[in-house]
This record gives C-alpha cells, structure tokens and sequence, in this order.
C-alpha cells in the first residue's frame, strides 16, 4: 500500500532561489476530486502520470501513481479533466537533507507558492530553511483538488 507523508508551507521570502534547480513546467487536471478520494493526470516534461489519492485531511495519506503514455494523458487533460487545469512550475531546493518541492503556481492560481516536503515518517524530523514560513498541510484550501473550484484569485488577501 502506498503512503504519502507531506507537510506543506506558505513561504516568507523568495531566498529558496537561490538554492533550487531550474524547474519543472507542470499541468495537471482531475478526473474525479470525491469525497474519498482525486484521480489526476499530470504531465511534467515528456512524462505523464495516473495519481490516485485519498481524500483525507492531514500529512498522511493514500497515495498511488502510475506512468501513462503522453499522448493518453495529453488527450484526457484536453478532454476529460475539469477545468480549469492546475498549471505551475516546481523547483526542487535540497536543504539539510531533504529535498524541498516549492511549487509556483501559474493561471487561475497565480501569485500561490507553497512548498512541500515528503517524509519517510509522520514524526520524522526535519530543518524548516528560513525561506518557510506558516504551515499549511492542514488546510484543504490548499490542496490542488481544492484550487480548481476554489482558485486562489478567489479568496487570497490582497
């Protein structure tokens, strides 16, 4: 069974910059975001990916991921996945240890940057990079299911 352990920020500063990678385009849609559990499609690169994962609140959940064939997933984001598509760029940024995904969100989302860490263990312990700022993991409004019927334009303070 697959699990998924991850804590997800709101930044204070743009300093993780200077530490990451070039970036990785994204886009990805839901096929069903229920009450139990999303199905997405995502694409990054040339690659494409089926990801099925439960519903629930917190930093542990279900999480299964399957590669798919480009062409099948550029045509279920083209036709079948809700609209509008989560699009953004993630920057891998490795800080004491661990790798930190920092996602900049683009579209209906723009302005969004959060970042993400996965842990082996829901108490394993981490450095948060001074760059971190308020913990987010627990607030759905910021999951990506959540930011296409609740884009961040919507309710962010501006």
């Amino acid at each position: 069974m697959a699990q998924e352990i991850e804590r997800k920020f709101l930044l204070s500063g743009d300093d993780w910059r200077e530490h990451a990678d070039t970036g990785q385009r994204m886009r990805q849609g839901y096929l069903v975001g229920a009450q139990r559990a999303s199905i997405r499609v995502r694409v990054a690169g040339e690659q494409a990916w089926l990801n099925i994962k439960s519903a629930t609140l917190g930093v542990e959940r279900r999480e299964y991921e399957y590669p798919i064939p480009l062409r099948d997933a550029e045509e279920m984001l083209a036709e079948l996945c809700e609209r509008p598509q989560i699009e953004k760029v993630r920057y891998e940024v490795p800080w004491a240890g661990h790798t930190w995904e920092v996602d900049v969100f683009e579209g209906d989302n723009a302005g969004l940057v959060v970042a993400e860490i996965e842990l082996g263990d829901a108490d394993e312990d981490f450095e948060c990079p001074p760059w971190v700022g308020e913990e987010v993991s627990d607030d759905p409004r910021y999951y990506n299911v959540c930011l296409i019927h609740n884009p961040y334009s919507q309710w962010a303070a501006r």
